[in-house]
Parts: structure tokens; sequence; C-alpha cells
């Protein structure tokens, strides 16, 4: 007799979504299900809080495989991408010097911002380097690209490495348009077609640079870097193929350098959107080979959600920002050291940065399984609504005349401005959260000593342009914060805070939670309690240890009582403050009481406030 084989599920009866969605509404007792468990995005777009597979049954993007146009699931059949480290160094003989020790330690991709000048400058740069086993790429000024490209050619051509290279020169003269509002240069188009003649027999250096890592450094929503960056790049494709250079030989000089966020699911859904609308638009010029869809994709972690203050949570936020990226099939990966926000990487920091990646390679074996993602109902759904998003930001860009007429009339830069300040005040309110800065700050920290006066290390000449608009804001998220804290470190006083814990158990040790961790974003002293029996009590401990601010932690019930006996037995010799939004806040206002803070309250202008009233 045959063994009969018991299946996991048959025991579970098929459930529709209509008979969980009545079970789910159910439970939230007439809350309205949308408000509670929908999420609408910052892309313009709402997440459900489940998905099945009748989500993706008539989505065309589930058709393909790896490596099968239109790339969306990767335009490799494997997934071992390249580890970037970026070396920076005054000389070339310097940077020899540290490319040859980090590739030793398993760096695969190098980038270098030195100053080169000729032939001999990249063979002492390149000394000892096998460029059949490393990729190389080069960032300087726009000016100054060709000449680098020529020297580059010149050597590889002297040492018949000309197929072996891989690698890129970072042509970006948007860049200076973009960071400072001023006009890019008028020759632009000539500019490119000398850099492309140079290049012209190296067949595996990209040269054009779509560098949208600087928008998500900038603050914009992912489907704007998205949106833009692919209006960068057909904006190339359109200055080339105008002037008669192939869309095949156009599309494969191009390099996308995109940024990666923490929104992990949603960074996944936007490398490979990027891959299916690129495809796409290259598409429309008429290639010869579909293979010229291909994206080449270097990813950087963001440095908007660094911080200054407890910097190694910067780890935590790279980490996911490259597991995103891994997972979504990019070509390269730069993890950004956690400790870029206030000076140059050392040698810790930068291996830490690589040790990032391996561990993503080596431990998490990322690199055998080729879009893990391919599939799911959720991030399937995502790649499709954050690509509709960016195509319709795509079209408006071209509809206005193209990536260049938008950044030249500030359009670009004004939308991410508006956005970033945007994101700045829900990092405020708290509504975007930065662990260790608006929420759970390392209280006795201090940052002022570790902060260092760094150049971008780039060789640029930053000459201050003689007309500037209205460029990108790079403030990073955390920067308010920042500077709110850094004045307490710098004032002779340093306030104290008391908690005063009094009445419900539950109520008020929640609140000085609470309450310590808004004065903490300052970098006040907290001074917390156990509770006290009376008001009195209390108020005489906290002037017993100089409190410039005493919180009273109670429940809502008892502020009615408690709130106005405090405030008049302090009578005035420190600044009262009440944690939470009784209903009864109208009459404690009435009886002087002006001090509140709860959820609802801007928490970076209330402690400005604070700031200014206590600092010394």
């Amino acid at each position: 007799m045959a063994e009969k084989k018991e299946k996991l599920f048959d025991m579970f009866p098929e459930c529709s979504y209509q008979e969980w969605r009545a079970k789910v509404e159910a439970d939230l007792k007439g809350a309205d299900f949308n408000k509670k468990l929908v999420w609408r995005t910052n892309e313009g777009f709402n997440v459900e809080p489940v998905y099945r597979a009748e989500n993706i049954v008539d989505l065309k993007t589930t058709d393909s495989l790896p490596g099968e146009f239109p790339y969306l699931r990767g335009t490799r059949t494997d997934n071992d991408w390249l580890v970037r480290q970026e070396v920076l160094a005054d000389t070339v003989q310097e940077a020899n010097a540290v490319a040859k020790d980090i590739i030793t330690k398993g760096v695969t991709s190098l980038g270098f911002k030195v100053e080169i000048n000729s032939e001999d400058d990249v063979k002492a740069l390149l000394d000892g380097i096998d460029l059949t086993k490393y990729e190389i790429n080069f960032t300087t000024c726009p000016r100054k690209a060709n000449a680098l490209a020529k020297a580059v050619v010149d050597y590889l051509r002297n040492t018949n490495n000309l197929e072996n290279f891989r690698g890129s020169i970072n042509f970006n003269p948007m860049r200076r348009a973009l960071k400072h509002g001023s006009a890019f240069p008028a020759d632009i188009k000539a500019m490119a077609l000398e850099l492309l003649e140079t290049v012209k027999i190296v067949p595996n250096m990209q040269v054009f640079a779509v560098d949208s890592f600087m928008l998500c450094n900038a603050g914009a929503y992912i489907y704007q870097e998205l949106g833009y960056a692919l209006s960068w790049g057909a904006e190339w494709m359109t200055m080339l193929t105008e002037a008669g250079v192939k869309a095949d030989e156009a599309a494969r000089r191009i390099k996308f350098n995109m940024g990666v966020s923490s929104n992990y699911f949603m960074e996944i859904a936007k490398f490979r959107a990027a891959r299916m609308l690129w495809a796409q638009i290259v598409e429309q010029y008429k290639p010869e080979s579909k293979q010229s869809g291909k994206m080449m994709c270097h990813a950087v972690t963001s440095r908007y959600n660094q911080t200054i203050y407890d910097a190694h949570v910067n780890l935590l936020r790279s980490q996911t920002e490259s597991m995103s990226a891994a997972l979504a099939g990019v070509d390269s990966i730069t993890t950004t050291p956690f400790d870029v926000p206030y000076k140059t990487p050392d040698a810790f920091s930068e291996r830490i940065a690589r040790n990032q990646q391996f561990l993503l390679k080596e431990e998490s074996h990322l690199d055998k399984v080729v879009d893990p993602a391919g599939g799911s109902y959720y991030v399937e759904t995502l790649t499709v609504s954050l690509a509709n998003e960016a195509w319709k930001l795509f079209l408006d860009i071209e509809e206005k005349g193209g990536f260049l007429a938008c950044i030249n009339d500030n359009t670009v830069q004004k939308a991410v401005n508006e956005t970033s300040a945007k994101r700045h005040t829900d990092v405020a309110r708290r509504k975007e959260i930065l662990l260790g800065t608006n929420q759970y700050p390392n209280i006795n920290e201090t940052a002022a000593q570790k902060i260092e006066n760094t150049s971008c290390g780039c060789g640029c000449n930053h000459e201050k342009p003689e007309e500037e608009g209205e460029g990108l804001s790079m403030k990073r998220a955390a920067s308010d914060f920042e500077a709110l804290r850094l004045a307490t470190e710098a004032a002779s006083n340093r306030p104290k805070v008391f908690m005063l814990t009094i009445g419900n158990l539950a109520m008020r040790l929640a609140r000085a939670q609470f309450s310590t961790n808004f004065f903490g974003c300052a970098g006040y002293e907290i001074i917390d309690n156990l509770g006290f029996k009376t008001v009195q009590e209390g108020v005489d401990a906290a002037l017993a240890k100089n409190a410039d601010v005493i919180v009273l932690c109670s429940s809502d019930d008892e502020y009615a009582e408690l709130a106005p006996e405090a405030f008049k037995y302090l009578d005035g010799r420190a600044m009262f403050v009440v944690a939470g939004a009784p209903a009864c806040m109208d009459d404690l206002k009435a009886a002087g009481i002006n001090d509140f803070i709860h959820v609802r309250v801007n928490v970076l202008e209330t402690l400005q406030a604070f700031n200014a009233k206590l600092l010394k």
C-alpha cells in the first residue's frame, strides 16, 4: 500500500481577501481600515497591509527572466556585484599605495579622486593593479575629463589593456548647475562628443554620468530620484544621437550612479523599476541590439540620513541600504563610511564599510541568488507602482523641455528642495525617525570634539560662481537637531531637566520616558526619579538639584489638580512643563501654564525655544 503523504496546508481552509478583510475590520472595532492599516507613501501611492497572488496575476513584469529584456529582473544571470571603495589621496603615488592595499582586502572596484595630468600619472596610479581583475573609476571636473581620458587611453594602448579595462570617467557637467543653481556649460555637447571620440577605442569605459545619488543626498523622494535619473539619461541619449552617434554606442557609455535610502523594500523596487524603464527608453532610440538597453548601475548608500551623534547607527542604516542594492541586482556598491558626516573616513571606518558588503556576500550569500524579490507579491506590486509614479515625473520633465532645461531653470532643484524641507519638518515632528538624534538620543554623548573640517577630496577647484541660483540643499536630515545640540555643548551651562513623577505609576513612567527622550534631543542633563508623594516634595527636590526645567509627569486626570498646585508652589523659580496634552489644557493655560510637550508638538522648534531661554 502506498504511503499517504499529508500536505501541510490541507488542514487550513482557503481564505479569500473578502473574508480576511471582514475579520480585520471586526477586530478594528469600528476604526477606519484605510486610516489604520493602509500606508500612504511619499512616492504617491498607497501600500496595502497584505498582498496576495491575485495582486500580480495581470502584471507583465513577472514574465521575464534575469538577463532578459526589459531587465527588470537584472542585466546578468548572476548577482556577483563589485565592492567599490573610494580612494582619497593627495598624490597618485599615495593613491596607488592605498589601492594596492585595499585590493588585497577584497575590494574589486576602485574609485579614484586624485589629480591626473599625464600618462605618467596614470602609470604611477595603476602600477601593480591587474586591470583584468579590478574595475577602475575616475572622478574629475568636467573641463578636465577629456585630458584625463587621453592620459588613460594612452596608458591602456601602450600596455595592451584596451580590451581589459572596465570602468568609468565621471563626466558630469550638470553637477555645478545642480549644486549651485548656475547655468551648465554652453558647450556641453562639444565636450561630450570630444570625450566620446577620445574613449571610442576602449569598449568598456562609461563616461556619461547620471549622478542621481546627488538628489538622494539632497533628500529627494525615491520616485523623484528615479524619474529625474531617467530624464537625465534620456538627455544624454538625445544629445548624442542627434549629433550622429549610434544609439547602441551612446547607451553603453552611460553610467547611472544612484543613491540608496533606508526605505528597504522601496529601494529594491526602485532599482528593478529603473532597469525596466531605462530599457524601454533606450528602445525608443532604435538601437540595433536590445542588449544596449542594459543599465549600468552603481549604488551609493545615502548621506542624507547619516548623523554625527550616535554615529554608529549609521552602520545600521548603510547596512540595510547596501542590502537593498545587493538584492536588487546592481553592478557595484559603495557603502559610505559611518564617520563621513564629521571627518574624512579613516582606516577603521573604511574597513568596516568594506566588511559590511563582505557580510552580505560571504555570510549571507546574497551574491548567489539572482533577483530573490522576483515573484514577491509585495515587491512586484511596489515595483510597478513606483515605476508608474517615476514615469509620470519623467514625462512631465520631457514636456518641459528635458532634464537640462529643467535644471537650467531650477525646476529640479526647487522640487527636491521642497521635498527636503518637508522631510526636515517631518524629522522635527518625529514623523520621520532618526534613531539617536530625534528619538532615543545618547544623552551624555558629546560630538563637538570629533568634528573636523574636510574638503570634498575630488580635486576640483570650488570657486564660487559669479551668479548663484537656487542649488540643491545638501543639509542632512539631522543637521537642525545637531546644530541645536552643539549649541548646548558650546554653552557655559548645561541645562538640567528634572522629572517630577507623581500619581498613576504607569502614566508617570511612560511620560518620564517620553520627556527624557524629548529633552535629551537637545543634550540637556536629565534627572529622573522614582516618584514623589506630593508636588511640594518634588519641587523642593528639583530646586535642590538646581534644575532649570521641571517636567510634571502624571496622568491626564490628575493634572487638573496637580499642575496648578505645582506651578503655584514653584512660583517661577524654574521653567515648568506638563508632559502630555490633557483635556484640561485650556484651564491650565488660563492658570498661566504655557509649556506642554506631547506627540503633536514640533520637537525641534520647541527645543529651540528652550535653548533661547536657557543657554548662556
